[in-house]
């Protein structure tokens, strides 16, 4: 079931997903089955050739002090560590002659990788 967010709880989560992304994430979801889980997690590793590295996985458990959000159906999750990181990123989904894939603006990076998955913070 999907619960009507306020503009409020929508401001409060850290992230936005273009219509793009979900669309492309629910079809995931939908290809799957849910067999690796039914929400989508946003995190941040140590890695990369920037420092940091995205990461979207879906999982079936969540902690109690991830941030959740339900965006037409997908149950987006990120903990507070990546929220940190990632406050006010927008996340799209681009096909481009390189390819397919996600993609992150993070306003708070302050250098960036050439394949666009890394970054520091």
């Amino acid at each position: 079931m999907t619960a009507t967010l306020t503009n409020s709880e929508i401001e409060l989560f850290p992230v936005t997903v273009t219509q793009k992304a979900i669309d492309m994430a629910l079809a995931a979801l939908a290809e799957t089955g849910g067999e690796d889980g039914e929400y989508l997690r946003i995190s941040v590793k140590g890695g990369g050739c920037a420092g940091f590295q995205y990461s979207l996985n879906f999982v079936d458990q969540i902690d109690s002090a991830d941030i959740q959000i339900d965006l037409q159906g997908l149950c987006v999750v990120v903990d507070i560590f990546t929220a940190n990181l990632i406050e006010g990123t927008v996340i799209d989904y681009q096909e481009t002659l390189q390819g397919a894939g996600f993609k992150f603006e993070n306003p708070n990076a302050k250098r960036t990788c050439g394949c666009g998955s890394s970054f520091s913070g």
